[in-house]
């Protein structure tokens, strides 16, 4: 007997949500039957509803509709608090583009509404339910790399005010260098959520972070304000240190005003494993520690046994690196795959792995760092997430694989 769909509403119909999520929720998930779609723009979702064949609806209808039981908010991230209050407000379970708010303080308002309703909040990025970043974590809980002890992350690039069409409509909006859009927490949520996963909370952070340049100019000759100045409202720049909850300790660095940049691995008692980008849901992952020669043979790799000795001075020079096989599905671009599994989690009554402790974690994480530098003093965090189940590993492809999220 097939498990009955959960209708959603979708709302915000920009480019993510006509390029990846429509797509994916109206072909990859058949736990997810989309009712309609409502956009401040009518023509942008009057288009998406008639090349998906669903309604095209205001948010209104969408909140009083009794049959929807879940808004998708794939708004900018200046809407994202106002169109989530409302979607609780009204009784929905909200699943809402990254971050959840602009800032620690909405978030927590967010929070306390849906824990007060009794409602279901899950936040994306949901990348950690991908292919690389859960097989990473078998990995790492399997004692690939011995006990954890650290994690670095970091990702460098150049997110300026420099193309002819820069904010000239909805379709040029540059939400990045926008109030709540910035690098930290973009990219950073990817980072932070795919750490979270790994390694669970983050008791104290400490670092500096802000706005570099905070007024820079448009440097594009074709743009009609050339040489006017745009008022960059987010930070833009953050670096810090993480304390775990586990013991682990961690780096964490992510800025929009340097060149390409990326760096992301955990080490362990026993050995490293270089991870992917948590941007996508399918990446590289290569395991180096002692033992490994090459040429290497991954098909017959067995790890070592859990508590076994570590590589000794005089055996440093055996030191091999390589390449770790896939173990999960989702390895294509699945965005909305923490939507499917919120889904099953209301139908199976138990807790959505993008619960929204996770995000809720990871906004405080980017507050507390921003206050440790003005404040210069360590920020001690007040909220606590707990570590997400891993999805069991599976060779299915497909819409088959989505039977991994009905648990």
């Amino acid at each position: 007997m097939q498990v009955k769909k959960v209708k959603v509403g979708v709302i915000g119909c920009g480019t993510i949500c006509r390029r990846t999520y429509m797509p994916n929720l109206m072909t990859k998930f058949n736990i997810i039957e989309v009712v309609g779609v409502a956009d401040l723009i009518p023509e942008r979702s009057a288009a998406m509803a008639e090349q998906w064949g669903v309604k095209q609806m205001s948010n209104e209808e969408i909140y009083n509709d009794p049959e929807i039981e879940v808004v998708c908010n794939l708004t900018y991230p200046e809407s994202h608090f106002e169109v989530t209050r409302d979607a609780l407000m009204h009784g929905k379970h909200v699943y809402c583009e990254k971050m959840m708010a602009c800032d620690f303080e909405e978030a927590t308002k967010l929070v306390n509404l849906a824990e007060e309703k009794g409602l279901m909040f899950t936040t994306a990025p949901d990348t950690f339910l991908g292919a690389w970043i859960q097989s990473a974590r078998k990995y790492i809980d399997d004692g690939f790399i011995g006990t954890p002890i650290a994690i670095h992350a970091q990702h460098n690039c150049s997110y300026q005010p420099n193309t002819e069409q820069f904010d000239l409509g909805p379709d040029t909006f540059f939400f990045p260098l926008h109030r709540g859009g910035g690098l930290p927490f973009d990219w950073g949520g990817y980072y932070l959520h795919a750490m979270i996963n790994f390694l669970g909370t983050i008791n104290r952070v400490a670092g500096f972070g802000g706005t570099i340049n905070p007024d820079r100019p448009y440097t594009h000759p074709a743009h009609p304000k050339y040489k006017e100045n745009f008022h960059v409202d987010t930070p833009t720049s953050l670096f810090g240190a993480l304390e775990f909850a586990n013991g682990c300790h961690g780096t964490f660095q992510v800025t929009s005003d340097a060149t390409i940049s990326d760096i992301f691995e955990i080490n362990g008692t026993d050995g490293t494993i270089i991870l992917g980008n948590p941007n996508y849901f399918g990446g590289e992952m290569y395991l180096r520690r002692a033992g490994i020669e090459e040429p290497l043979d991954v098909a017959n790799y067995v790890p070592p046994e859990p508590g076994s000795k570590p590589a000794q001075l005089g055996e440093r020079a055996k030191i091999g690196t390589m390449k770790l096989p896939l173990l999960h599905g989702y390895y294509d671009s699945s965005r909305g795959v923490g939507l499917a599994d919120m889904a099953y989690a209301l139908r199976n009554n138990r807790r959505p792995r993008a619960h929204y402790d996770i995000g809720y974690h990871a906004i405080e994480v980017i507050h507390g760092i921003i206050t440790s530098g003005e404040t210069g003093q360590v920020y001690n965090m007040t909220t606590r997430c707990e570590r997400p189940k891993p999805i069991r590993p599976s060779a299915l492809a497909g819409r088959g694989q989505e039977i991994t999220l009905d648990d």
